[in-house]
């Protein structure tokens, strides 16, 4: 579950203030930051917030693929010659975010060499991450995906403590996320909160105690997805 450590006041530094081919651009929630199709020639920096990244298939079924947070980038495609954006991202509540047009970061990437280790070492858990979340949705249960992504959102596994979940994520929106419907989320939830791995006020809070379900495979997450859920 740990990811390897990730320097967000390293990329502070960097885009922390606009400059040549940047620019900080506040949303509000439900805003849109790009749509899917659309031309891509800039790349974004999250400095405070989140944003969902929806992706629409050529006959209309739509999907979550991911939730970024604050110390993270979306839209670097376009450093690879992707000359359209593959998905729409939504800003999940006010957030402040830079934008760097692909010129000026390989540019940066180019003059800064520590930038480009910053860059090279988040790509790479990116990857990690997107191969686990891979092996999660082929080999796991919808419950088990359910409780490894409550703990993403937490940040378990990073430094310092876990944080409650302050944005709105509806049970539709994890359903999307772990590809089930809301109401097996919903009787998951509650099941987890029963056992006293979630509580709610206001925002989720998520325990220790489910990481350790996690952990060690505890009977609690090793439902049936064939099993009827009433």
């Amino acid at each position: 579950m740990k990811e390897p450590k990730q320097s967000v006041s390293g990329f502070e530094t960097y885009f922390a203030t606009a400059g040549a081919g940047t620019k900080i651009i506040s949303f509000q929630k439900n805003d849109i930051i790009y749509s899917q199709g659309e031309p891509s020639e800039s790349m974004f920096y999250i400095r405070k917030g989140r944003v969902k990244l929806n992706v629409i298939s050529d006959q209309g079924k739509e999907a979550i693929v991911a939730i970024m947070e604050a110390g993270q980038f979306f839209g670097e495609g376009c450093l690879n010659g992707e000359t359209a954006r593959v998905a729409t991202t939504v800003s999940l509540g006010d957030s402040v975010i830079t934008s760097i047009t692909k010129h000026a970061m390989r540019e940066a990437l180019k003059n800064e060499p520590h930038l480009a280790d910053l860059f090279v070492t988040y790509l790479i858990t990116r990857a990690s991450r997107v191969e686990a979340d891979l092996i999660d949705q082929l080999f796991n249960s919808s419950e088990r995906r359910l409780a490894r992504l409550l703990l993403l959102l937490a940040h378990f596994g990073k430094e310092g403590s876990p944080q409650p979940i302050d944005v709105e994520v509806s049970q539709e929106t994890l359903a999307e996320m772990i590809g089930t419907t809301r109401s097996r989320v919903s009787f998951f939830m509650n099941k987890f909160r029963k056992l006293g791995f979630i509580s709610y006020n206001g925002k989720i809070h998520v325990h220790n105690s489910l990481l350790t379900a996690v952990l060690h495979e505890k009977p609690a997450l090793r439902t049936d997805d064939s099993v009827a859920i009433p």
